[in-house]
C-alpha cells in the first residue's frame, strides 16, 4: 500500500463570495438599487504565500478584503480561515479567531489611535488576548515587536502623529504581528507612501514573512510593487476575478483582455523591454448595472456576440495554477490569433 501525501488546508479559502449592497429608495420614490460589490469570487491562498488582488478603483478589490476579515457581513458565499468557516459567525464568535487574522489599512494615521502611546497601541492585542500577564511582560514584548519592525524603543512613549508615514505602517504591522496572526490582509498598505519608504515596507514585510511563516493577501492597484512581492496574482473587474496565475506566468502570459491592458499600462523598470500600451474605449460601467455576459465586453477590442450573451467562467488556461475567464481561449484559432482576425467591439 502506498503513502499519499495531503498537502495542508489553505489557510485563506473563499469560496463564490458576494457582497451585494441595497441602497434605499429616494424620497422621490424612486426603487431600489444593488450595488454588486462582489459577484461570486472564489479562490485560496496557501500557507507562507503571497496572493495579490489588483484592479481598477471600483473592482471590489477593498470589499473583498473587509469581508474576508468580518467587517463586513457576506451576502452569500463562504470564508474559511485555517480550515474554519468564519462567514457565519457571530460577532462575539469571530473576536477568539481575530487572533490569527489581522489587517493593515491603507491610512496608518486614521488607523492609530491618536491618543495612544506607540506602547500602548501595540500591546493593545497582548492585553485583550491575554498573551503577556504582567506588565513587564507586556512591556518586553512590545519593544521586540518594535526591533522586529526596525523602529528604535523609545517610540513606545511617543504617539502616532510624531511619526512618518512610513514609520507609523510600521507601528500598524507591529500590532498586526502583536497576536500571533497567521493571516494578514494588507488594504493598499504602501499606497500611501513615498516610493522610497513604499520599498523598505515592502521588505519589511517579505522579512517578517519569511521569519513568522505569515501568509498574505495583498490588496493594491500598484503593479509594480505586486511583481516585486507576490507569489500569484488574481486580478479583478467589476466585482469578479477574471484571471488568477502564478507572477511570472501573469506578467508574460497574460490571457485575458483586461490584465493585457492593465499591464500595459504600468511602468516597466527594465527600459530594454518594450510595451504597446492598450488603450481601452470607456469608462467603467456601473456595479450598480454590470452589462450582461462578460462583464468586460463593453470595453473589450476583440469581445464577439457570444461575449454579449454568455458570462465566461474561470477555468484552466496554460495550466491549472492558470486560470482566466474568457471565450477568446475557446476558439478554435486561440486566442492570439483568434484576437487579430476578429472586429474591435
Amino acid at each position: 500500500m502506498v503513502d499519499t501525501v495531503q498537502n495542508p488546508p489553505p489557510v485563506l479559502r473563499v469560496q463564490n463570495l458576494k457582497k451585494h449592497y441595497v441602497l434605499g429608495s429616494s424620497f422621490l420614490g424612486g426603487k431600489t438599487q444593488t450595488v454588486y460589490a462582489l459577484d461570486g469570487v472564489t479562490f485560496s491562498v496557501a500557507e507562507r504565500e503571497t496572493l495579490s488582488i489588483v484592479g481598477e478603483s471600483g473592482c471590489g478589490k477593498s470589499t473583498l478584503g473587509k469581508v474576508v476579515m468580518g467587517l463586513t457581513p457576506a451576502t452569500e458565499g463562504q470564508v474559511h480561515v485555517n480550515g474554519r468557516r468564519i462567514d457565519n459567525l457571530s460577532v462575539r464568535q469571530l473576536r477568539p479567531l481575530r487572533r490569527e487574522m489581522q489587517m493593515v489599512f491603507q491610512d496608518p494615521f486614521s488607523s492609530l489611535n491618536p491618543r495612544m502611546r506607540v506602547e500602548d497601541i501595540i500591546a493593545e492585542p497582548l492585553v485583550n488576548f491575554g498573551l503577556a500577564k504582567t506588565k513587564a511582560e507586556v512591556k518586553e514584548r512590545v519593544a521586540a515587536l518594535l526591533d522586529q519592525v526596525r523602529l528604535p524603543r523609545a517610540a513606545m512613549k511617543r504617539y502616532p502623529h510624531e511619526f512618518s508615514g512610513g514609520q507609523r505602517q510600521r507601528i500598524a504591522i507591529a500590532r498586526a504581528l502583536a497576536p500571533g496572526a497567521r493571516l494578514i490582509v494588507c488594504d493598499e498598505a504602501v499606497s500611501a507612501l513615498d516610493v522610497s519608504v513604499k520599498a523598505q515596507i515592502i521588505n519589511l514585510l517579505q522579512e517578517v514573512q519569511e521569519e513568522l511563516g505569515l501568509t498574505l493577501l495583498f490588496i493594491s492597484h500598484d503593479l509594480a510593487i505586486v511583481e516585486h512581492l507576490t507569489h500569484r496574482v488574481a486580478v479583478m473587474y467589476l466585482g469578479k476575478i477574471v484571471e488568477i496565475a502564478d507572477r511570472r506566468t501573469l506578467f508574460q502570459a497574460p490571457r485575458h483582455p483586461y490584465t493585457q491592458a492593465l499591464l500595459s499600462a504600468a511602468p516597466i523598470p527594465d527600459p530594454s523591454r518594450r510595451s504597446q500600451r492598450i488603450m481601452l474605449q470607456g469608462d467603467i460601467p456601473s456595479p450598480m448595472n454590470p452589462p450582461s455576459g462578460c462583464r468586460f465586453h463593453t470595453r473589450c477590442p476583440y469581445a464577439f456576440d457570444r461575449c454579449r450573451h454568455e458570462e465566461p467562467m474561470l477555468s484552466p488556461r496554460t495550466n491549472n495554477n492558470h486560470m482566466a475567464a474568457c471565450h477568446l481561449d475557446e476558439l478554435p484559432a486561440g486566442p492570439v490569433a483568434a484576437a487579430s482576425t476578429l472586429e474591435p467591439a
